[in-house]
């Protein structure tokens, strides 16, 4: 059966606290993020064995394997300075990512957004950006493999990779055996295709089911009232868990928008019938309800 975990970043306390607290709701799994209160992960140099594995077994002696690792960042951000930071800081993730507890490590494709890691550009869509990607993406994947690890592409419709056959294009040019994808299908949907809810779900899976490792679990509708800015929730954690979307797109927590939940577990499950689904975009007064309408809808299915 799926088993149901969340992101340990909706969790800000120290490493023990926030394993507790996880447990506590009856989770399984955690996609981990390097954020404790008592930990620093915040350079390279700072992300050692020794301290991915007190993080690793600390989950573990919680009965709570870490299932796959956030490494979020802007892989192509336009400053070749600021690039070579992020993706730096990213690749010492995955050289470290077996002592975190899981070959996995996760981020998105990136904007040339100089302002914003989560609204479009233009030069997003050109060649030359997606050559940029591509060779990035070349090289993390490279590292990940040489570590055992696997980077977890997650499309975005913002980012350089943002749609079904932008991935499929990523995945042909970048043929190796450290990619895979991360599947969540909300970051596929913007206003001209949200209402082709059913068909635009059939053409991920049809496409890409082959490649997903990890799913995620969040919501997407269109966004009320005239404001069509970037949204975030005023919470406790890294602006990537802060982020409930931008234009005119809104991604709250599971449950609380339009997508199919029911086709997606479905086909989802068909495929991959042990695979994890993290819950995402909520703060933890809301996390008990959230898991409460993941595990009916589970039931429901029969995954």
């Amino acid at each position: 059966m799926i088993q149901v975990g969340i992101f340990s970043g909706y969790f800000p306390y120290a490493l023990e606290e926030s394993a507790r607290r996880i447990k506590a709701h009856g989770f399984n799994t955690v996609q981990l993020d390097l954020a404790f209160k008592d930990m620093d992960f915040s350079t390279p140099a700072a992300i050692t064995a020794a301290k991915c594995r007190q993080v690793r077994d600390t989950f573990r002696r919680h009965d709570l394997p870490v299932s796959c690792i956030s490494a979020y960042t802007n892989i192509v951000h336009p400053d070749a300075d600021e690039r070579r930071r992020r993706n730096d800081y990213l690749k010492a993730v995955l050289r470290h990512a077996r002592d975190c507890g899981s070959p996995y490590v996760i981020t998105e494709t990136g904007t040339f957004n100089r302002d914003s890691d989560w609204s479009a550009h233009p030069d997003n869509k050109t060649e030359r950006v997606y050559a940029d990607c591509v060779q990035v993406v070349r090289e993390l994947a490279r590292e990940a493999h040489e570590h055992g690890a696997m980077l977890l592409v997650e499309t975005y419709v913002n980012n350089v990779i943002g749609s079904v056959e932008e991935t499929l294009r990523l995945f042909a040019d970048v043929d190796h055996p450290g990619l895979g994808l991360l599947m969540d299908p909300t970051n596929y949907f913007e206003a001209h295709n949200i209402d082709q809810m059913d068909s635009v779900l059939n053409q991920m899976f049809d496409a890409l089911g082959d490649r997903i490792r990890i799913a995620h679990a969040k919501d997407v509708k269109r966004a009320s009232g005239s404001d069509k800015s970037e949204k975030f929730a005023d919470i406790d954690a890294s602006e990537a868990h802060q982020f409930r979307g931008v234009g005119e797109i809104e991604l709250p927590a599971p449950g609380l928008g339009a997508l199919n939940y029911r086709l997606y577990l479905q086909r989802l499950a068909r495929l991959h019938p042990n695979i994890p689904i993290i819950i995402e975009h909520l703060d933890e007064s809301d996390v008990a309800r959230a898991k409460r309408f993941l595990d009916g809808q589970l039931l429901e299915v029969g995954a």
